[in-house]
């Protein structure tokens, strides 16, 4: 029998006043209120949210859902699914309570999708960023153009692609394609080279270009990625290739949020591999047109998301896969010059399975942040969660 009803009711309490000495002596002004559930069903794998808020005041988070393939007899869930499509819900009190049927943005009729990672533009339109797999029969996959990139045996890459609404998110156009990246050595199912794509916060600059930090596979042995900047002076239409964000010899780079400063430095925040799972960084100085070489932050977590808060500084998240499993973040100054000094906060430490976090966060009103991520508590089913913090 399905049920929506959330299995840890307890999660819309205020947490015990002892859960905020998590955050003391890391920021003493930055206090969480309570965890919430946003969305959770028991038959359904829900992961990797992004939210905005609309002009109205309303939040939409978007996420990817999935059948729950252990609820079918399943050994486990995967990151990738040939039902997994993009769905959102709805909150009109601040992140307290949400919209219980998700509503379907986008179904890809060649595959699964993932990670929807939304933008609102200054004329209130929405981009949802994302990409997808399609799935084949064990018969065809000797016959694909090499080099592809399969998850597991059947589940082909096929690159980004992205949706468009002018209308909040009730309606969705597209499906629209970036352009394949030159770096990128992949092609799809079908034998083309696969567009550029990327899970990760997008910014829409001063000057009103959109910035986005692609992903691409430059190697395949060792298979190695590395990350690119994209720009697009039309809200999205069009896209051009800028420069390289961060590649290397031996570390890999996915995952990147990009965050312009109040000085109009734009940086990136990147997750790595073979680096001991370092959150690491890099920065334009020059509007986009070049980017200085990377560096490790010095601490552990993926992937990372900058919200500016009111005065200035950014509240900078990341999911972590280490015990104690949860979110964690940091509150950098207003130019994140201090990532190396700026004390950690534990938002969450109650997860039971490595497969949660990718947080991302939203500015619910002058005094208060919704930090939304996925979560898995006491052996239950991956959901959405949020944690409510409170400014000064």
């Amino acid at each position: 029998m399905r049920s929506t009803k959330s299995r840890f009711p307890w999660l819309f309490l205020l947490v015990p006043l002892c859960a905020t000495s998590f955050l003391e002596g890391a920021a003493a002004d930055l206090r969480k209120v309570r965890d919430v559930v946003i969305y959770e069903d028991n038959l359904f794998h829900s992961a990797f949210p992004s939210v905005v808020r609309r002009p109205d005041g309303e939040l939409l988070v978007a996420f990817r859902r999935a059948p729950n393939r252990k609820a079918l007899g399943e050994a486990k869930n995967n990151h990738v699914d040939p039902n997994s499509y993009l769905v959102g819900v709805r909150s009109r009190d601040g992140g307290s309570t949400w919209s219980k049927e998700p509503e379907l943005i986008y179904a890809h009729p060649f595959g699964g999708s993932q990670d929807p990672c939304l933008l609102q533009l200054r004329d209130e339109s929405l981009l949802c960023m994302t990409y997808g797999w399609t799935f084949l029969r064990p018969d065809g996959v000797p016959n694909l153009k090499e080099p592809f990139l399969q998850n597991f045996p059947g589940s082909i890459f096929n690159g980004g692609y992205y949706v468009r609404s002018t209308d909040g998110g009730r309606r969705w156009t597209g499906p629209f394609y970036p352009p394949h990246l030159a770096v990128e050595v992949l092609n799809d199912p079908y034998g083309k080279p696969v567009p550029a794509y990327n899970r990760g916060a997008l910014v829409e600059g001063r000057d009103g270009r959109i910035f986005w930090v692609s992903a691409a596979t430059d190697s395949l042995k060792p298979r190695k990625t590395s990350t690119h900047l994209v720009v697009s002076a039309d809200r999205g239409v069009t896209w051009t290739y800028s420069c390289p964000v961060a590649s290397d010899a031996k570390v890999s780079f996915n995952e990147t949020s990009i965050y312009e400063t109040p000085k109009g430095d734009l940086v990136a925040f990147l997750r790595s591999e073979d680096f001991q799972d370092q959150a690491c960084i890099a920065r334009s100085t020059d509007g986009g047109r070049s980017f200085q070489p990377w560096q490790g932050m010095g601490f552990q977590g993926h992937p990372l998301h900058a919200l500016r808060l009111p005065d200035q500084r950014v509240l900078l998240t990341y999911g972590y896969r280490h015990k104690p499993l949860g979110i964690r973040a940091r509150v950098l100054n207003a130019e994140c010059t201090d990532f190396a000094t700026a004390p950690e906060m534990v938002l969450r430490d109650d997860g039971t399975t490595t497969d949660l976090g990718y947080p991302w966060s939203v500015l619910v009103d002058p005094k208060h942040v919704l930090v939304a991520y996925y979560h898995n508590v006491g052996g239950g089913i991956q959901h959405i969660a949020g944690t409510l913090l409170e400014l000064p």
